[in-house]
């Protein structure tokens, strides 16, 4: 017997799924934080001079919502001074392929 999914169902889900995508996403920073996350961990220190655009303030919580989300990991040294460093988990770097491509969309928009 063939059992069709519910397409209201299969709406719900795909629903979620994109609000999912958005809180994680969204934000004005969060897709920056993510590139310069792509390819080695990052202190603090140097995400305030890789994007100097955003304040301390801003920063601090963007770390910790995707933090929070499971993109990114803090990972804390028993170390005096203190270091802390940021980096993708397995399942931000599943997606930092997606995150290159959208540069694409920039690409295509950028003046001659």
């Amino acid at each position: 017997m063939n059992e069709q999914i519910n397409p209201q169902i299969q709406a719900d889900s795909r629903q979620l799924i994109l609000k999912k995508t958005l809180d994680i996403i969204c934000g004005k920073w969060r897709l920056y934080i993510l590139y310069q996350l792509g390819t080695e961990p990052r202190r603090y220190g140097e995400l305030r001079r890789l994007i100097p655009e955003v304040s301390e303030k801003v920063l601090i919580q963007e770390l910790k919502a995707l933090t929070n989300l499971g993109v990114i990991e803090k990972k804390s040294y028993n170390e005096v001074p203190p270091r802390v460093e940021y980096s993708l988990t397995q399942k931000g770097r599943q997606v930092y392929p997606t995150l290159l491509k959208l540069t694409s969309i920039g690409e295509v928009f950028m003046d001659a």
